[in-house]
């Protein structure tokens, strides 16, 4: 029996499918807290920005429609980041929070690769389609647990970064340069995982990948 012949789909059809996703699940969680912070305050700004995320994930089980793990980790990172803002009231704490989540996320990242579930493969999964035959190649196996340790220090390295800024620099000077560092980082990382991917998948239909009949 030979591994099936899969193309992975074109950048710009991988970029429609996940865009919209991302958006839903991690950016407009943001602009609803800073747009009801300006309205509503500290406390109202945590209630709306919870409440979207929780929102998004009960239409999709009303619909029985599939929850991205995108939606499910910025669920979990939000209730984190509520609970603590509420407790504190404090700005520099609310703008540390994320961080917080984010070396727990990462976290996860490694323990999933230790229980030979790399969270990767279940984000990936949220916008491609993979066969079974495919995902159970031991290339493939390999694949999915080192992206997954990639992205948990590419996390780690974020929040250290965003850490140290937060604490040495004004709000604004965090804002701007935490952005554009932490977009660099992901920006590589992403394009290392895009190469390192179609790699794999070429030699998954290289003969000598094959196993035997």
């Amino acid at each position: 029996m030979s591994t099936p012949t899969f193309t992975l789909p074109r950048i710009t059809a991988l970029i429609r499918q996940a865009v919209p996703r991302l958006l839903e699940g991690v950016v407009a969680p943001l602009a609803v807290f800073y747009a009801a912070l300006a309205l509503l305050g500290l406390d109202g700004a945590l209630i709306a920005a919870v409440s979207w995320v929780y929102a998004g994930v009960g239409w999709r089980l009303v619909r029985r429609r599939p929850v991205p793990g995108t939606m499910v980790l910025a669920a979990i990172a939000i209730t984190a980041r509520a609970a603590l803002g509420w407790w504190t009231g404090s700005a520099v704490v609310y703008f540390l929070q994320p961080e917080l989540g984010t070396i727990c996320i990462s976290m996860a990242f490694l323990a999933s690769v230790r229980l030979n579930r790399p969270l990767v493969q279940k984000l990936t999964l949220d916008y491609i389609h993979l066969p079974s035959t495919v995902l159970r190649h031991e290339r493939m196996r390999r694949f999915f647990a080192r992206i997954t340790l990639l992205w948990a220090f590419v996390l780690l390295a974020n929040s250290t970064v965003s850490i140290y800024l937060l604490l040495h620099q004004s709000i604004g000077t965090y804002l701007l340069v935490r952005t554009s560092v932490v977009a660099v980082i992901s920006g590589v990382a992403v394009a290392v995982s895009i190469y390192a991917f179609r790699r794999v998948l070429r030699r998954l239909h290289e003969p000598a990948a094959l196993p035997a009949a």
